[in-house]
């Protein structure tokens, strides 16, 4: 009986996004199974594909086709990564191929080319005309030679066939050497036969009969380091057959040339040890708990992670750890691996493909029993999960901003839930809504007030920036910062300041007509960048020349207005030429390793002050930091979101949190225009539990999260009428189906209305029990598609922003 595989299709629309029926060929019965990659003919294409079932029936009628080929020996996506696909998509209103792409590392997306081939019966000229002698060139090179529209013609009349391949980039690493096959006796003998001036053969010789009998295969880079001989030498042996000279793969390390000092666990606090011991039973009893570490800064939380992951492995069991930021990957991946060593692999966007698909391989095959990244790393194919950690469970960099947009939290949910494993959420400032799922119980609350050693919580000063714009209009840093900063160049102690702002001027201005330089694409102003001499839209990636002259009065008076992190880096060299200043942003930071370096160089006191954006405001922890400025804490306070103070408190309270963390002590000075704001006074003292009980009562009196649940709809066009007519269609079609307890929002035009050159209008649905709307929304996938029209529509579940 004929074998059937079903197949989702390497093609992100809603008409295939179902499993195919594909006929398995006699040559691969028994070969393929589910989760593997193959080759099937889809229409005139050839298409990869993802096989998520074996059957040995099939709805459809006509005769099936057959897979083509097999682009793995072995399963990719094991049996819960597709189940978690199918779920993903389903929740996060996805195509399941992108949901299954999302889980691998991006050098196995398969890459497609066209080919031109010559049939057998073609004329002979044609051969030499367009093929040259060839039998296959490739499409470009043949509609280069001749028009499309000629080569179809010729298609037709069965001259040519156009050929799609389908090719796996995913390539491994391969490094020449040699497996010993003579015994001692032979490499003796071959010695004796060597004339007196082989002495380098003499020595490979003997090198030979010390590996006599090793049955692995030893790469010439070891051999070379072993032995004084040369390359030419290993091949000139090679050909005599003292040797068989083979292919070794060679795993791409991200942490090949690092030293990292090996640690052993630390004494536990009290607080800690009841959170250990709490976590690890649960571990031990393959209990699916979700346990809320709320610690304030410098409270040891990364010690509890480390210590209830050593437990996991006692057990044989395996542990994923999700951090937030490329930036904080580094400091934490050497924590975690100078206590468990080789066990380590780590998954995150700083390392290049190679290295990111060798680490993912070393998981998949059970080389790695902790795996450390940033949010994909949720999807690393470990076995037998013992523990999750979500470090910093609060950040918006957990959730996904393009399709699939999921949260990793929730995808750490379901993965424990599967493996009847715990999951710890970390923060010193919890999200409200996992502090709310603690306070009605369904998270376990672990609450740490002290700091290790019970050091001092830093002093926070807050200084009114209104006061000090009467004693100058100019400059980013009042008298007392400025102040401090000096004292700590003269103590030799380090500063970080933080703007969370790129670039070095908000926006160019005509003081004349008041013109301000916008991005031709998006409704922005561009940013000066002084390193590139140039405007940038940090939105679309346009940039253009910095301009001399108005466009829109031609006056000369063109100024910069605003500030970023690359005028306060300018305005302190001049008012402190001898302080050395280190800037991490995301201008300084887009070279593989540029975070790792910066950090390096910081923690080896190669410089006074670490000035960035919020990057460098979590995780890091340097003993000599005793000063942490907050250049300017409104930036968040002014967008339009609700989450706006609880994202100042939040930043504000992680960015502290960054100074007095060894024997000194730490100060903390914060600029604003708002000082008796709440979330600034609160987080001025530390005050976590405070700001939650006044935000919550905020959010319950406007209905937001976590009182409510929320989509967002968003329609956009390069016609703004047609986005606007089609998100008020949506939400037409939805009133119906909706109860009257749930609240729509808008439609409105977004609050940057036109970016890429597409104008954007959303509607957010606020709700508490809708039983129909998932059908619905479904079905809005369902029905607009990308059509001729231009229309895309995008639908995301518990948004972070609104904006």
């Amino acid at each position: 009986m004929t074998q059937i595989a079903e197949v989702i299709v390497d093609v992100p629309t809603m008409q295939t996004n179902r499993p195919f029926d594909y006929a398995i060929p006699a040559s691969l019965t028994k070969q393929i199974s589910p989760g593997m990659r193959v080759v099937v003919p889809f229409g005139k294409r050839q298409l990869q594909g993802f096989v998520v079932a074996i059957t040995d029936q099939s709805s459809f009628e006509g005769t099936l086709k057959e897979i083509v080929a097999v682009v793995d020996l072995r399963p990719v996506l094991n049996h819960e990564l597709l189940q978690l696909s199918q779920w993903l998509a389903q929740s996060t209103f996805a195509f399941w191929i992108s949901c299954l792409q999302t889980m691998l590392p991006s050098v196995m997306k398969a890459s497609y080319e066209k080919t031109v081939r010559l049939e057998p019966t073609a004329d002979p000229k044609l051969a030499t005309e367009l093929f040259q002698g060839k039998q296959e060139i490739p499409f470009s090179e043949a509609t280069n030679l001749t028009s499309a529209h000629k080569l179809l013609q010729l298609q037709k009349e069965q001259q040519v066939e156009i050929v799609y391949h389908v090719n796996n980039r995913a390539h491994k690493k391969m490094l020449k050497g040699l497996l010993p096959t003579k015994s001692v006796a032979e490499c003796e003998a071959l010695k004796a036969n060597l004339t007196k001036s082989a002495k380098k053969q003499a020595l490979l010789l003997a090198y030979l009969t010390s590996v006599a009998g090793q049955t692995e295969a030893i790469a010439y880079q070891q051999v070379l380091a072993a032995v004084a001989v040369s390359r030419e030498t290993l091949r000139t042996a090679a050909k005599k057959g003292w040797f068989k000279e083979v292919a070794i793969e060679q795993y791409r390390d991200p942490y090949a040339g690092h030293t990292v000092e090996h640690t052993r666990p630390r004494v536990l606090t009290a607080e800690q040890a009841a959170a250990v011991t709490q976590i690890s039973q649960a571990v031990k009893e393959s209990q699916n708990e979700v346990y809320l570490v709320e610690g304030v800064t410098g409270s040891g939380k990364t010690e509890i992670y480390l210590q209830v992951i050593q437990d996991a492995l006692k057990l044989g069991k395996t542990a994923l750890m999700l951090v937030p930021e490329i930036a904080l990957t580094p400091q934490m991946v050497n924590r975690v691996k100078g206590r468990f060593g080789e066990r380590v692999a780590m998954l995150h966007s700083g390392l290049s493909t190679g290295e990111r698909y060798d680490e993912w391989r070393r998981i998949e095959r059970q080389e790695a029993q902790v795996v450390v990244g940033a949010r994909s790393a949720v999807f690393a194919p470990l076995s037998h999960l013992g523990v999750i950690i979500m470090d910093e469970e609060h950040e918006t960099s957990y959730k996904q901003d393009d399709m699939p947009r999921y949260n990793a939290r929730d995808v750490a949910l379901w993965r424990a839930k599967y493996h009847n494993c715990p999951v710890i959420l970390g923060s010193a400032t919890p999200s409200l809504e996992s502090r709310a799922r603690a306070q009605k119980g369904v998270y376990h609350l672990i609450r740490l007030k002290h700091r290790v050693n019970d050091r001092p919580m830093p002093e926070v000063t807050v200084v009114d920036m209104k006061n000090e714009l009467k004693k100058t209009t100019e400059g980013n840093f009042s008298e007392l910062m400025l102040t401090q900063i000096r004292q700590r160049l003269i103590r030799h102690e380090q500063s970080v300041l933080m703007l969370n702002r790129r670039g070095f001027s908000s926006f160019v201005m005509c003081r004349d007509c008041g013109f301000v330089l916008k991005c031709p694409n998006c409704d922005i102003s561009l940013t000066l960048h002084m390193d590139t001499h140039s405007m940038k839209c940090h939105y679309c990636g346009h940039e253009e020349a910095i301009p001399k002259v108005c466009a829109n009065c031609h006056s000369h008076k063109i100024r910069y207005y605003g500030t970023g992190t690359q005028k306060v880096e300018a305005e302190l060299k001049e008012l402190l030429p001898t302080a050395r200043i280190l800037r991490m942003d995301i201008d300084t930071t887009r070279r593989k390793g540029a975070h790792e370096k910066i950090l390096n160089q910081f923690g080896q006191h190669d410089a006074d002050i670490l000035l960035g954006t919020q990057m460098i405001a979590k995780g890091l922890d340097f003993p000599d930091v005793t000063l942490v400025g907050v250049l300017n804490a409104d930036t968040a306070l002014g967008l339009p979101d609700f989450r706006a103070s609880e994202r100042t408190f939040q930043l504000l309270t992680q960015v502290s949190g960054r100074a007095g963390r060894a024997d000194k002590k730490g100060e903390v000075v914060v600029q604003t225009y708002n000082p008796e704001h709440y979330a600034i006074q609160l987080a001025r003292h530390h005050d976590y539990e405070g700001f939650y009980k006044r935000e919550m009562t905020l959010r319950h009196q406007g209905n937001y999260p976590p009182y409510y649940f929320t989509i967002l709809l968003t329609a956009s066009h390069e016609e703004e009428n047609l986005a606007a007519k089609k998100i008020f269609q949506l939400m037409n079609q939805l009133k119906p189906v909706l109860s009257q307890k749930a609240i729509i929002l808008g439609p409105t035009p977004r609050a940057i209305a036109r970016v890429n050159r597409r104008y954007y209008y959303q509607m957010v649905i606020k709700y508490k029990n809708e039983p129909n709307l998932n059908a619905e929304l479904t079905k809005i996938m369902q029905d607009n598609q990308e059509t001729k029209k231009g229309i895309q529509i995008s639908i995301d579940r518990e948004p972070l922003s609104f904006i």
